[in-house]
């Protein structure tokens, strides 16, 4: 399924945490956190300024992004959870 986001919004595929600390424990399931780190997966077109024209997204498709632990709203695509967010929502652009 093929998903376009409209305006200034982003669709985030979460990326998974190691399962263990950096000493060998490992993290049961209950208590680990929604990890606030992911890649972009489709931008929209911009969002509209007051002029009637498009202002275009600083974030680009396959972008790693850092986020807020609540932000977004959570969707599931052929079975794989995705988050759709504002690129207001967006805290940084991890750069590799």
């Amino acid at each position: 399924m093929n998903i376009r986001p409209l305006n200034d919004r982003i669709l985030v595929l979460r990326i998974e945490e190691e399962e263990k600390t950096s000493g060998g424990i490992i993290i049961p399931d209950t208590a680990k956190e929604k990890p606030q780190e992911g890649k972009v997966v489709a931008v929209g077109p911009g969002k509209t300024g007051d002029d009637g024209k498009r202002i275009p997204l600083e974030v680009k498709k396959d972008d790693r992004v850092l986020f807020g632990k609540y932000a977004g709203t959570d969707i599931k695509i052929d079975g794989v959870e995705h988050l759709i967010m504002r690129e207001d929502d967006i805290l940084g652009i991890v750069e590799k």
